[in-house]
């Protein structure tokens, strides 16, 4: 399945609010699978320094993750197919 990278800029936000807002992509993401329209939460990586946010997910395509931030109420730039080569452990 394909690889997008939802591209965030979050200025302000504190650890916290990162915390509820990676749990929203968690749990929509899931819900989100659970009626029909597969999608996986991978990761997020921030840049604090730049209030940067890099999340990625899993799924058939990019309208069904756009869907997923949409419902979670996660602000973004874009979303683009990427590529995730992290080594399988």
């Amino acid at each position: 399945m394909p690889v997008y990278m939802v591209d965030r800029s979050l200025p302000g936000i504190s650890m916290d609010q990162l915390a509820a807002a990676q749990k929203a992509a968690i749990e929509t993401s899931q819900r989100f699978t659970k009626e029909g329209k597969p999608v996986r939460y991978i990761r997020t990586t921030f840049v604090p320094g730049e209030a940067h946010c890099m999340c990625l997910f899993e799924a058939q395509n990019s309208e069904t993750v756009k869907q997923v931030n949409e419902a979670a109420r996660l602000p973004f730039n874009r979303i683009i197919e990427a590529m995730d080569l992290t080594p399988k452990t």
